[in-house]
């Protein structure tokens, strides 16, 4: 009897230890190179060194305001900190959802979603306790 139980351990632990393995060979098979990064802009975008296609621009793509240390932005696949030089202009200001470019040409302002259009909506009661506060 105890060695029935001993055998079937064994067995499991047999069992688990092939499944592992074929787990682990599975997840080693090669993807082909249109699928290693869902995330990648489509080639007319991005160019083959990963930086920002000749062709044009492709905008503003991230923002980050840390508590601590400068803000920066991607634009056009660029890391440009407040202050620094992009698309023969200077990078004057960052919110969550812009930013602000300045040069000879004038002010040029970049969205992270230029295709979306917010439309704030304040309802009464929103104004009411606005008046409320101290």
């Amino acid at each position: 009897m105890a060695g029935d139980m001993n055998a079937m351990s064994a067995m499991k632990a047999l069992l688990l230890s092939i499944a592992m393995l074929l787990m682990t060979l599975a997840g080693a098979v090669d993807v082909s190179p249109a699928l290693d990064d869902p995330t990648r802009p489509p080639a007319g975008v991005v160019g083959p060194d990963g930086s920002a296609a000749a062709s044009g621009s492709i905008g503003l793509t991230s923002v980050m305001l840390p508590k601590k240390g400068k803000a920066t932005a991607v634009i056009d696949g660029q890391v440009v900190a407040v202050g620094d030089q992009v698309r023969d202009a200077r990078l004057v200001r960052l919110t969550e959802t812009s930013a602000v470019l300045e040069g000879q040409g004038g002010v040029e302002r970049l969205y992270l979603t230029p295709e979306v259009e917010k439309k704030i909506i304040v309802t009464k009661g929103a104004v009411k306790r606005q008046k409320d506060k101290p």
